[in-house]
């Protein structure tokens, strides 16, 4: 029997910035897809993040063009 660990990736969370960078869109974009509810965003107090996972998936699901 092994003593094998299962390591755990804790994803980091970016900012709109990191974001916009990431997708090669400016934070113009970024911000009128939050507004229209397109892109899967979270609210820590006043700042918006984001989980690069999360927001690739969003874009894998074609849910850009809803």
């Amino acid at each position: 029997m092994s003593d094998e660990r299962e390591i755990t990736s804790v994803e980091k969370w970016v900012n709109l910035e990191d974001i916009a960078e990431h997708l090669s869109v400016s934070k113009d974009t970024v911000r009128a897809w939050m507004r229209e509810g397109k892109l899967p965003i979270n609210k820590a107090g006043k700042r918006y993040k984001f989980k690069i996972s999360e927001v690739d998936e969003w874009l894998r699901s074609g849910k850009i063009n809803e």
